[in-house]
């Protein structure tokens, strides 16, 4: 039998369903760092985002053996983790505190990913004008904007059609681009005849 390391993720999921003590505990592993940056850029708070990530562990744990295997596991467990945030936003019924925390360890949980918040200042005003949007515009930029899902992928997660996720994200960004133009007039100004000029992140 290949070792857990080995093994892919639907198979792992079946092992554990089958009662195997290792397999999930390696899913986690694989997956942990790209689903704690979901759960902290949609919730924008660290101890809101660590406890929304214990609730999405556990529930994959238990529901692990109704996965039907048909959408990729790290869209399951996304989409496990974006309905544990919605489920300690509505619990809390306000939105999540100002305060973001470390910032070094925001940006080390997906350093590959293409995101609009590398700078530190950006970083914190993204943050803030992002707690100001409705949990679905705020989720589906996260997905498709920050974490680089395509918009059917975001889709698969949130479980809407993809005509929703393109609207969300039309409404997410106008609602920022307002209360990012101080960034966007800044870029304007050190890109004066460039090609790409200073529009809103895509």
């Amino acid at each position: 039998m290949r070792r857990v390391d080995e093994v892919p993720d639907k198979e792992l999921l079946a092992r554990h369903a089958q009662g195997d003590p290792h397999a999930f505990a390696e899913l986690v592993h694989r997956h942990r760092d790209r689903m704690w940056a979901v759960a902290l850029r949609t919730l924008g708070d660290p101890e809101e985002a660590a406890d929304a990530l214990q609730d999405a562990c556990l529930s994959a744990f238990r529901a692990a053996g109704r996965f039907r295997g048909d959408a990729a596991v790290t869209t399951w467990l996304h989409r496990i983790v974006v309905n544990a945030c919605l489920d300690r936003i509505r619990r809390k019924s306000v939105r999540p505190a100002t305060p973001m925390g470390d910032d070094a360890t925001f940006d080390a949980v997906a350093p590959k990913m293409p995101d609009p918040t590398d700078a530190h200042g950006v970083s914190l005003d993204v943050r803030t004008a992002l707690e100001q949007l409705p949990f679905e515009q705020r989720a589906a930029l996260v997905l498709v904007d920050m974490m680089g899902y395509s918009v059917d992928d975001a889709a698969e997660v949130m479980e809407v059609p993809p005509g929703t996720i393109k609207s969300r994200c039309a409404r997410g960004r106008a609602r920022l681009a307002p209360l990012l133009t101080h960034h966007r007039n800044r870029r304007d100004s050190k890109n004066v005849g460039g090609v790409e000029g200073g529009g809103m992140p895509k």
